[in-house]
């Protein structure tokens, strides 16, 4: 797994980022604290397997978490895809610096130049209490971060 880190640690403060979602507009992960947070980077839009992880999560709402996703592509790739898709929850993007908030959750494949499929379950005060890291290849399950979300209180 060619990463230039570790993936962030549960237990440890989620690192605080800023990035623009698929309508320019600039969301801030501390912006939600109070709140629980599922963070879910992938490789690349209009791909099969990021396509159907993220019509699992437009299709099952969380309502008691926000859903934030992260990918190093634009924020018009971002736009048409939300559009064709339906996809509402933001789809940031860490186009530029390229990859940098992957790199700080330690998700970033340097050889390939994308996020791995990695997910961090962020509780109210900012805290990863839940992650999983999957190889750009591997989907996740989506019945991961339900279970995960409902032992977080």
């Amino acid at each position: 797994m060619p990463v230039n880190a570790h993936p962030a640690e549960v237990g440890a403060q989620a690192p605080d980022f800023e990035l623009q979602d698929q309508h320019g507009t600039p969301v801030r992960l501390s912006r939600f604290r109070g709140r629980k947070v599922v963070l879910v980077f992938y490789p690349l839009a209009f791909s099969g397997i990021c396509g159907n992880e993220l019509s699992a999560l437009r299709d099952r709402p969380f309502d008691d978490a926000q859903v934030l996703t992260v990918s190093v592509d634009s924020m018009f790739t971002h736009r048409a895809w939300a559009d064709r898709e339906g996809y509402t929850f933001p789809l940031l993007s860490d186009f530029w610096p390229h990859g940098q908030v992957a790199q700080a959750y330690g998700v970033f494949d340097e050889a390939k130049g994308v996020a791995l499929r990695g997910t961090f379950i962020i509780d109210g005060e900012g805290v990863i209490r839940w992650s999983v890291v999957n190889p750009i290849s591997s989907a996740r399950d989506i019945a991961d971060y339900v279970k995960a979300l409902a032992d977080i209180h």
